[in-house]
């Protein structure tokens, strides 16, 4: 039994990371490339609607009740925000809007942000060092494959935003507006 969880915690945090890397190296970015902007966005935007998730950090059942929060209102917050702001960014990309490229920026920059900011809070409390219940699995799994969906998404709206302006003309001559 381990007697300091923090290792394993960081090892398995890493090891996500790499293979969600891998996996959207190897796999996502291919087909993404192929993929009409709206059609590669949606499904990362989608999966970042999950993010609800985050909300459990809020529940004492689930997670170590002495868990500062520091960490657990900001994150769960965060969380939430991103799942609107994810949404609103889909619905805006769906819909052919003008306000679509300012969401998807906005979108990915807080999402991120609240990633970091949990890292760091995370770092400072010591957070492995309590019990996580459920939640370990959420902070070594979830986040990371997140993270390089952000990544993904940054990547996207870098090098294809120029087809976004493009978006909103289409949906108008199909609508014949």
């Amino acid at each position: 039994m381990l007697t300091d969880t923090q290792p394993l915690f960081l090892f398995q945090f890493a090891m996500s990371l790499l293979v969600f890397g891998l996996i959207a190296r190897m796999y996502l970015d291919p087909k993404l490339v192929q993929l009409p902007i709206a059609q590669a966005l949606s499904p990362l935007l989608i999966f970042h609607a999950f993010r609800y998730v985050g909300a459990t950090f809020m529940s004492p059942s689930v997670i170590d009740p002495s868990v500062p929060s520091s960490f657990t209102v900001p994150g769960a917050i965060g969380d939430l925000l991103a799942v609107f702001l994810a949404l609103a960014s889909l619905w805006a990309l769906r819909g052919g809007s003008r306000l679509t490229l300012p969401l998807l920026w906005v979108f990915n920059v807080v999402g991120t942000l609240d990633f970091v900011n949990a890292i760091y809070q995370g770092v400072r409390v010591g957070l492995p060092h309590y019990q996580l219940g459920a939640t370990w699995f959420i902070i070594t799994i979830y986040v990371p494959a997140l993270l390089v969906v952000h990544l993904i998404i940054f990547r996207i709206l870098l090098t294809r935003s120029s087809e976004l302006p493009e978006i909103g003309l289409r949906l108008k001559a199909k609508q014949g507006l």
